[in-house]
């Protein structure tokens, strides 16, 4: 599939990118005095200059937990990011939408369950990067390949007077999108932290079938040629590489 191997390659040439600067990060100074050696701890202009990993978190997004619980539709998500000089944060997230929705409009019913992936960079533009407060901006390049189901009680027959059955099953559709992210985090509690997102969608290609476009997309939301949505997260840091 055309936009299953777009995504595949913009996902492997992030990694690479992202794991090419890994290679190259700044060493530790170290002295030796009288057989001892000691090592020079990093300072902050030192993480500042190079790509020093300090560490991986993991996080869920609990405003799609609360939407997919109380409204017609939601998400499952949970994310994996590193850190990189409290400057760059490479970032993995996927998730499980959920939609069950009843259009008052259309009279149309609509549901889909599945699976979506995102892949992108956070850069913190906050400058006193050792409070643990950040100000996020960055990236994500999103994709999911989705069946849906969509139905109605009937549609008139405009020959025959009589009611025509509307009802389509495991509807198979994709969808391949960009993001722009804006977003706040602050520590809470030793390595726990809360921050939410404010994100831009732009849809950059999608595979339409007989019934029409989905209605809704899982990771994107709403279906539209762009769209706005959110996070607000929990996060915990699971390990620090540098001291």
């Amino acid at each position: 599939m055309k936009t299953s191997r777009i995504f595949a390659s913009l996902c492997a040439l992030l990694l690479i990118s992202f794991f090419s600067l890994q290679s190259v990060s700044a060493q530790r100074d170290t002295t030796a005095v009288k057989g001892i050696q000691f090592v020079r701890k990093a300072s902050t202009s030192d993480q500042q200059k190079g790509w020093l990993l300090n560490g991986v978190a993991v996080s869920g997004n609990l405003l799609g937990v609360f939407l997919a619980n109380f409204t017609s539709y939601g998400e499952y998500e949970a994310a994996l990011r590193l850190d990189f000089s409290e400057r760059f944060f490479p970032i993995v997230e996927a998730g499980w939408g959920v939609c069950n929705k009843d259009n008052e409009e259309t009279q149309l019913h609509y549901e889909a369950y599945a699976p979506y992936a995102r892949i992108g960079l956070d850069y913190n533009f906050n400058k006193d990067r050792m409070s643990g407060n950040r100000i996020f901006g960055g990236f994500r390049v999103g994709f999911s390949s989705f069946k849906y189901d969509v139905s109605a009680q009937g549609v008139a027959d405009p020959v025959w007077k009589t009611a025509m059955p509307f009802d389509y099953k495991g509807v198979s559709s994709n969808m391949l999108w960009m993001e722009l992210v804006f977003g706040l985090e602050a520590k809470i509690w030793k390595g726990f932290r809360l921050g939410w997102s404010a994100r831009y969608r732009r849809r950059l290609h999608q595979k339409e079938n007989e019934p029409g476009a989905a209605w809704y997309v899982p990771g994107f939301g709403h279906n539209d040629t762009h769209t706005f949505g959110g996070t607000f997260n929990l996060v915990f840091d699971i390990g620090k590489t540098s001291k």
